[in-house]
């Protein structure tokens, strides 16, 4: 697999998918419910219900690639309060989604306070 340096850009696709999709169906969903274009240099990341699984597709020069990540013990941390279906995400926050930590979780905002 290509370094995700390489790309760039990284689509999360938020729905859940049936992950017996192979590279054409999940190459559907793609072009037909995210609206991007597949021979970009991107990557489509997706995961099935349990958040098990792990799916990444990507066109590499003169074809597509497929990678599968199972997780024996855990779950995928996954976007629950963001309202778009697609979600392009940074380089290192897909390298922490990657090792199990859950981006989605940050705050959002800090407020401090005086104390006299």
């Amino acid at each position: 697999m290509k370094s995700l340096l390489d790309f760039e850009h990284l689509y999360v696709h938020k729905n859940f998918v049936d992950l017996r999709k192979n590279i054409n169906g999940l190459a559907v969903i793609v072009q037909e419910a995210m609206k991007l274009d597949l021979k970009s240099n991107s990557v489509f990341i997706f995961t099935n219900r349990p958040r098990t699984h792990m799916k990444i597709i990507y066109y590499d020069k003169n074809g597509f690639c497929l990678w599968l990540k199972k997780l024996e013990e855990s779950k995928f941390p996954w976007p629950k309060e963001i309202e778009n279906d697609v979600i392009e995400v940074s380089k290192k926050d897909m390298s922490m989604i990657l090792d199990g930590i859950n981006i989605w979780s940050r705050f959002k905002n800090v407020y401090f306070e005086t104390v006299v």
